[in-house]
């Protein structure tokens, strides 16, 4: 009796039926099981959407952070900008673990600190200052002297003088010597910007 081949059918997504079912459990388990899927969808490239909203709706913190801290560990474009609307919340832990989050993925955030930095927010503008800080001081010093030559907000030109403080290099010096005199009326920030440019300008020169 001859022998009958049968056909191989692949997978067509692989690992599709966990995702599928993590997806399930994310949505409608209980908090141990939502803890468990959004642990377990940190290894599945195709889950930053699916992370990303499950945020929205999560009331436990402990499966928040889990949701975070997968969308971390995925560090792809997509998990990068479901992390980066969270910066909008009115929760200030939301907003923290947020920055956290973008913090373990900078490689990623790095490209969209540019658009990030001209956000209509202030606020947006304010936070990813602080998250410049984890770049190289070129490219940090790059990124803030852009942002503060068109800056209009005092206190977010205040958060980049800050970062700048710390790692500028040299290049920063005559971009803080022009927001000092634009807001030669805001006695804080022209006290910040004279300590960045001495600071700036103490710095031992590279042999």
């Amino acid at each position: 009796m001859p022998l009958i081949r049968k056909e191989f059918v692949g997978p067509t997504k692989p690992n599709e039926a966990d995702l599928q079912q993590a997806t399930a459990a994310l949505r409608s388990g209980t908090a141990q099981e939502r803890w468990d899927a959004a642990r377990s969808l940190g290894a599945q490239p195709e889950a930053a959407g699916v992370l990303g909203e499950a945020l929205a709706s999560e009331r436990d913190w402990r499966v928040r952070e889990a949701i975070f801290t997968s969308l971390a560990r995925l560090a792809t474009v997509e998990s990068a900008e479901a992390v980066v609307r969270y910066l909008r919340s009115d929760d200030a832990g939301m907003r923290t673990s947020a920055l956290d989050a973008l913090r373990d993925m900078m490689p990623v955030v790095r490209a969209l600190l540019p658009a990030l930095l001209a956000d209509p927010d202030p606020d947006i503008r304010l936070l990813c200052c602080d998250l410049v800080r984890e770049l190289p001081a070129a490219d940090a010093t790059d990124l803030l002297c852009t942002a503060l030559e068109r800056e209009n907000e005092p206190n977010v030109c205040a958060a980049a003088v800050e970062v700048l403080a710390e790692i500028g290099l040299p290049a920063a010096l005559p971009i803080l010597e022009k927001c000092g005199a634009r807001f030669s009326d805001q006695s804080f920030l022209t006290f910040a910007v004279k300590i960045a440019a001495e600071r700036i300008a103490s710095q031992p020169l590279a042999c």
